[in-house]
């Protein structure tokens, strides 16, 4: 028997759900829309990746950029994809739906003709389903005659090596041609064709799942025992009747004489935004518990919690919860009847599902200067437009630099403004590197940020990669009106951040003329958690060694899912800088430099003057950051290992 490499492989549905933005509204009248992985199976595959298993996809999407970024999600979350297959001939699948109410969503399915529902007995690679714990094939995937014929291919090659057959009935009336094109709302319609087709697949069925109406079809009456007593009259396998808020309940074999002897496993009492996507999370929850063996108990506690936090949120693949944040919640769940509005919970929504959940080392270049490049400008009679251009030249040193010491995509990365780098950061987007963007306004203090306090509004435009970086002069000791007027700007930051979904890197400075400014930072950070404010990056003038072990203890246990702290120039020498990246380098927490002037002061000034060209002012920054990642590498390769994990323990 083949070995189980994975746990599950799911076929079936892989599209896009583009979900109004708007909470109550008609679908005529959205004004924005969000975009997710949508699809059953891919939701499910997509969960179990999040809670810990194995998962894999088997599916179609098309060759443009809807397919790329369902794959593209699919592999963040850790699912296996090398079964999804690029279709040059069909477009993806597109979902677009709104929330009009708890129990009203008006949805329209387009996917006459789409990617996935081409797949084809060819595309079913019989290892790939023997090297799989079980398979998953939602109940859409028997609708027509060659989803059909590859369905059951691949249910006879799970069969044959042992894999476990798992069917998610997910009846979706107009998918299957019994309602009008724009009614996918309706979730039940009766029909003898259908009951009689989703029959045929039962007995070789391990686990089936549904919701009432959907054991209604299945078993062809409208009457739940019934239906249930001519499913089990075709198959041995596990059915799970999942009842909404009630819970649901596990069938092993007989099935009871009446409603009332079903033992109903509870589920926990939310507040409903909307019930689209608990079903993929109830799924997902399910099979964390039933493919390692766990009691039904456990299985539909996780099942039902799943459930339960994607109907108080907004979307459905995205909704699901990470391991950590399940059992967060099964031990809290009861001291949390909103969900959506539990600071802790939500944190850990946000940190344990980051994508990329932690990143190498960083060496960053950083010009998002504003006030210091518009001088220099100024006192060389330059134009102050033509920072723009300086902006893209300095990309180009990034470039350079990476290329001269072979740094890895995700390990280089850059500072940029948008008042004079726009264009820059348009050259850099989409390149998986890191990229940080500055929301401060220049010099102020008390902390103001650009553009107004509406912060939410403007991180709308910004693509999701880009870091939100934040710099403040701060220091607990300061007058309380400026300590407390600072704070509010924080954490109305924090709050936005959270929403938008982008990562915030605070970068904290003492004032000028601070004493002690180790301990300052130290007491600033400290200051901050407790004010649950998380920033996903802190970014620190070098700190002593002794205020490194300081910082380490307090950020690992105030916020363990930290993404780590850079380090600033502040405009040093780079031997200075070297020295501090020695201290630094044995900690860790430290994740490497975003350092500017100290590379590009001289040679910026001289380009603005005309006393150096383009490709010298490539080349001299260019070679002041080689310089410096080689320093960072250098250091963090001369680490005491034993001191080093000593330490993190």
């Amino acid at each position: 028997m083949n070995k189980k490499i994975r746990d599950l492989v799911c076929l079936g549905r892989a599209a896009v759900d583009l979900y109004g933005h708007q909470i109550g509204s008609r679908l005529e009248d959205m004004g924005s829309f969000a975009k997710y992985v949508g699809g059953s199976s891919a939701n499910i595959a997509y969960g179990c990746a999040r809670l810990g298993l194995r998962s894999a996809m088997l599916t179609h999407v098309g060759d443009e950029h809807m397919g790329r970024f369902v794959r593209e999600e699919l592999a963040r979350a850790g699912v296996d994809v090398s079964q999804v297959k690029t279709d040059k001939e069909r477009l993806t699948g597109l979902v677009i739906l709104g929330i009009k109410d708890k129990e009203t969503f008006p949805l329209i399915f387009y996917r006459r003709d789409c990617a996935d529902m081409a797949i084809s007995v060819e595309d079913i690679n019989p290892e790939f389903i023997a090297q799989s714990q079980a398979l998953l094939i939602t109940g859409t995937h028997f609708s027509t005659e060659s989803t059909y014929r590859a369905s059951k291919a691949a249910m006879e090659y799970a069969k044959a090596a042992g894999t476990k057959i798992i069917v998610d009935i997910d009846y979706r009336p107009v998918l299957w041609g019994l309602t009008s094109l724009g009614d996918g709302e309706t979730r039940f319609i009766s029909s003898s064709g259908v009951t009689e087709h989703l029959q045929t697949i039962l007995p070789d069925c391990d686990l089936l799942v549904g919701t009432e109406e959907e054991i209604h079809i299945t078993g062809g009456s409208t009457d739940t025992l019934s239906a249930l007593n001519q499913i089990r009259r075709l198959t041995k396998a596990t059915i799970v009747l999942k009842l909404g808020p009630l819970g649901c309940t596990v069938l092993d074999s007989a099935i009871p004489n009446s409603m009332d002897e079903l033992i109903i496993h509870q589920g926990v009492r939310v507040e409903v935004l909307n019930v689209l996507g608990a079903g993929d999370a109830f799924m997902a929850g399910f099979l964390r518990g039933w493919l390692r063996d766990e009691t039904p108990e456990t299985c539909t506690a996780y099942a039902n919690a799943c459930g339960a936090l994607v109907v108080s949120r907004h979307g459905c693949a995205p909704a699901i919860p990470s391991e950590a944040e399940l059992f967060y919640y099964l031990k809290n769940a009861a001291s949390i009847p909103r969900p959506d509005q539990d600071k802790k919970l939500n944190h850990l929504h946000r940190v344990t599902i980051r994508q990329p959940a932690s990143r190498p080392d960083v060496c960053v270049l950083a010009f998002d200067h504003r006030k210091q490049l518009y001088e220099a400008a100024v006192s060389v009679g330059a134009d102050p437009v033509r920072i723009k251009t300086l902006k893209r030249l300095l990309v180009k040193s990034v470039e350079y630099g990476m290329q001269k010491t072979q740094l890895a995509a995700n390990a280089g990365g850059v500072l940029i403004d948008d008042t004079y780098g726009q264009d820059a950061l348009n050259d850099v987007t989409g390149r998986n590197w890191w990229i940080g963007r500055p929301v401060e306004l220049p010099a102020s203090r008390p902390l103001e940020l650009e553009g107004g306090r509406s912060i939410g509004s403007r991180l709308l435009s910004w693509p999701l990669e880009h870091i939100v970086k934040c710099l403040v002069f701060y220091h607990t000791d300061d007058a309380i009106d400026l300590r407390l007027q600072q704070e509010q700007q924080i954490q109305e930051l924090f709050a936005a951040c959270q929403t938008s979904g982008h990562e915030l890197l605070l970068e904290l400075i003492p004032p000028a003329n601070t004493r002690e400014p180790d301990e300052a930072t130290f007491l600033a950070i400290q200051r901050l958690y407790n004010l649950e404010i998380f920033p996903d990056w802190w970014k620190l003038p070098p700190p002593s060694a002794q205020s490194w072990d300081k910082l380490t203890r307090l950020i690992h246990a105030r916020d363990p899912y930290c993404q780590g702290v850079v380090l600033l120039g502040l405009g040093a020498s780079v031997e200075s800088l070297k020295n501090s990246f020695k201290v630094a380098a044995p900690y860790p927490l430290c994740k490497g430099f975003t350092v500017g002037r100290s590379l590009f002061a001289e040679a910026s000034q001289a380009w603005l003057a005309n006393t150096i060209t383009d490709q010298q002012l490539i080349q001299i920054v260019g070679d002041n950051y080689v310089q410096l990642i080689r320093a960072w590498q250098q250091s963090r390769a001369a680490i005491a290992h034993p001191a080093t994990q000593e330490l993190a323990a």
